[in-house]
């Protein structure tokens, strides 16, 4: 390695994953590494994995293949979710240094001090059943808005998902601990925070072997609206089943909780929903809509759907399809169902071709396009609030600033400095 070490990462998969990535970056920072972008040769690269999706495990062979081109003595390190779940197939990817499971993630410094380049990769992985800790992190990519993990893990069961294997049992901060960063983060002056966690409604199961704090997802939201100085927080993702009436309504009442919920769906179909073992049917999901909308008719909402999963039948996609096209929904994510090894979704029968199963995607990203359109439409003419990033976007010659308003709605207009990092009463035209 040089005098002046040099680290680059590179993340794949959700929100979570990035806040992590750049607790990562900042401890190595601390301790004297110069941060690189991952396209620039540097002495150690670290890559955070994702694996709810077969591409994300190819993404990673890739990357590490682009580094062996471009970098071959440098140092690569294989973290996150992919490399709990499968670190001795990671190790056995050529120019892979160092493999770490869920429970070493965050002791990265410690294992680079011990780490010779040419010796056989070392494997730091756990049981995930003895992971209990919680760590902290947040994403600072500019002072704007900040992703702070407030959860992780979960103790559900569905049929198609890889993440309490590679996570782990759901544990989370404490109320306390989460309103003290909001504060550092204030302080710093960071606009917005978008609380985020793998099961972030199950918040208040400690990081001490998930012994229950006598706190709750709901006491968390009180405590930042009324105890923080943060003028805007959104809440990432949040189960249907753990989304409660009180919830709903105190952010219908907030000034800091803004009108935007992300609620995972996955099937519009009864039958699918069974398959897949979530804990709610549609007519539960369709009450969570409606009780938003009826208080907050201005809200948006955003749907996780997955298409093509074992036993999704033409007829359960229609009925799916249907189902969607009828609530008063904002945007879909729309992901193509993969087979992850040890899931119990590979039992199920029947499988759909993967050609149905990306023409299912197809027709569901139109349908989001279509919702999307109309949610901006309904706003035309309305005065609301924009928060505009901190960095210019280029457009052309042209330099931009872009924002959301307080229900998500993206705004994008020529740059202004005054407007940087700032909250703007705009209207939607």
């Amino acid at each position: 390695m040089s005098t002046k070490r040099s680290v680059a990462f590179h993340t794949l998969g959700c929100k979570l994953n990035f806040s992590e990535t750049s607790t990562l970056s900042r401890q190595l920072e601390q301790e004297g590494f110069e941060k690189k972008a991952f396209t620039d040769k540097a002495d150690v690269y670290v890559i955070n994995t994702c694996s709810v999706t077969e591409n994300a495990d190819k993404e990673c062979r890739q990357l590490v293949r682009r580094i062996q081109r471009l970098s071959p003595e440098s140092f690569v390190v294989i973290t996150g979710c992919y490399a709990q779940l499968k670190p001795k197939e990671i190790s056995e990817i050529p120019g892979v240094d160092l493999v770490l499971g869920a429970a070493e993630k965050f002791n990265l410094v410690h294992h680079l001090s011990s780490l010779t380049k040419g010796d056989e990769t070392k494997i730091c992985s756990c049981d995930i059943e003895t992971v209990s800790g919680f760590n902290s992190s947040f994403s600072v990519n500019d002072r704007t808005r900040t992703f702070l993990k407030v959860q992780d893990g979960c103790d559900y069961s569905c049929t198609f998902c890889t993440i309490p294997m590679a996570r782990g049992k759901s544990r989370s901060d404490t109320v306390q601990n989460v309103v003290k960063q909001a504060k550092e983060l204030a302080a710093n002056g960071v606009k917005e925070i978008v609380l985020t966690g793998i099961n972030l409604g199950d918040f208040g199961k400690g990081g001490d072997g998930g012994k229950k704090h006598e706190e709750d997802f709901f006491d968390l939201v009180k405590a930042l609206d009324q105890d923080t100085e943060i003028p805007r927080y959104r809440i990432s993702s949040i189960e249907p089943n753990l989304l409660t009436n009180e919830i709903i309504e105190w952010v219908a009442k907030s000034n800091k909780f803004m009108p935007h919920f992300h609620i995972p769906l996955q099937s519009g179909s009864d039958a699918v929903l069974k398959l897949m073992q979530r804990r709610y049917n549609s007519a539960f999901y369709k009450d969570r809509i409606e009780s938003i909308k009826k208080i907050m008719p201005h809200a948006c909402i955003g749907v996780d759907v997955i298409v093509g999963s074992p036993g999704e039948t033409e007829a359960y996609f229609k009925e799916s399809f249907d189902f969607i096209h009828a609530l008063d929904i904002s945007y879909l994510h729309v992901f193509t169902y993969s087979e992850r090894a040890a899931t119990k979704a590979l039992d199920i029968k029947p499988i759909v071709p993967i050609r149905i199963r990306n023409e299912r995607n197809k027709q569901l990203r139109n349908l989001s396009y279509q919702k999307q359109q109309y949610f901006n439409a309904q706003h035309i003419g309305d005065t609301r609030k924009v928060l505009f990033e901190s960095i210019k976007q280029k457009e052309g010659d042209q330099a931009m600033l872009e924002g959301y308003t307080d229900n998500y709605i993206r705004i994008v207009t020529p740059f202004r400095p005054e407007w940087s990092n700032q909250i703007v009463d705009w209207e939607i035209a």
